[in-house]
């Protein structure tokens, strides 16, 4: 299943598939809102919006950083990240991932939180964000909250999670 897909920044004309993409892989518009009020905030960084497409040029997959903040240190926050039901299980969502991360860590950005699935985001090198003293001001399962270092040489501040304005939290 090691499957090569292609990733890149999304573009303007990327904008109704993108939207797409959230529609269809979650029960309620409220992912595809968030991304769409995401764009007009600050905590948008251009390059940090990535898709990915199947062998035939389909966007498929969607993952999205935005800035965000542990403590008074800056950080980025890995969310939403979505995939075309049809699609899942393929691949496409790890290499939005990968390459969204990638492209933070080129930028020369040190870390990232998730909250989300405690079975998926380990296998890109996400912990239980608590272990670095990483909280939100809201409940949460302990194991959803997770944070990554994205270099060495900078260990994960601790602190609460602040999120752009749009994530309502």
């Amino acid at each position: 299943m090691s499957q090569i897909h292609n990733t890149r920044p999304e573009t303007r004309a990327d904008l109704p598939a993108v939207r797409a993409i959230h529609l269809a892989a979650f029960d309620t518009p409220l992912e595809a809102d968030l991304v769409d009020a995401l764009r007009t905030d600050p905590a948008w960084i251009d390059g940090l919006s990535v898709v990915a497409e199947t062998p035939d040029g389909t966007l498929a997959g969607h993952a999205l950083l935005t800035r965000c903040h542990i403590g008074d240190t800056p950080a980025l926050c890995l969310a939403p990240v979505a995939v075309l039901p049809d699609h899942q299980r393929s691949g496409l969502g790890s290499a939005a991932v990968r390459a969204v991360l990638e492209a933070a860590r080129g930028m020369g950005e040190r870390f990232v939180v998730v909250l989300g699935h405690p079975d998926y985001y380990p296998r890109f090198g996400f912990r239980r964000a608590s272990a670095a003293g990483i909280g939100l001001t809201i409940d949460v399962p302990d194991e959803a909250l997770m944070a990554l270092a994205l270099d060495d040489g900078h260990p994960l501040p601790s602190g609460t999670v602040h999120y752009a304005a749009p994530f309502g939290i």
